[in-house]
């Protein structure tokens, strides 16, 4: 598979902080996110997730190395879902870590969002 490198959202992350790199493969775009996923870096969550104008609606989220997510994250999961498949493509989530899939599955995002065991996976479908 072919994949461009699109820079990194916020490069020098500390620890805690999330930072995101953000790949092509074949027409899919590929988010690889590291650290925590709350208020404090929602803003950062929801811009690289923005798909409104984007020539890739079809998007892979890469979440083996976040270590917390709440509600913030969750809202802004949903919202770019919806925005995906409204454009015609879908949202998947991949490598996500025991603690941010137990906050999934409590609400229920697990059933709506497809969750694969690996990136590959996910760009696969199966």
């Amino acid at each position: 598979m072919a994949g461009e490198e699109i820079p990194d959202t916020k490069p020098d992350a500390q620890p805690g902080q999330l930072s995101v790199v953000a790949t092509a493969t074949d027409g899919i775009r590929v988010l690889t996110f590291a650290g925590e996923i709350d208020n404090d870096s929602g803003e950062t969550f929801r811009q690289a997730l923005d798909a409104s104008d984007t020539t890739y609606p079809c998007v892979v989220v890469d979440m083996r190395r976040v270590t917390f997510m709440d509600s913030t994250g969750i809202n802004i999961i949903i919202a770019a879902h919806h925005t995906a498949t409204t454009a015609g493509g879908w949202l998947r989530l991949a490598a996500v870590t025991d603690p941010v899939m137990r906050t999934l599955y409590i609400v229920g995002l697990d059933t709506l969002i497809d969750c694969y065991p690996t990136p590959r996976e996910a760009l696969a479908g199966r």
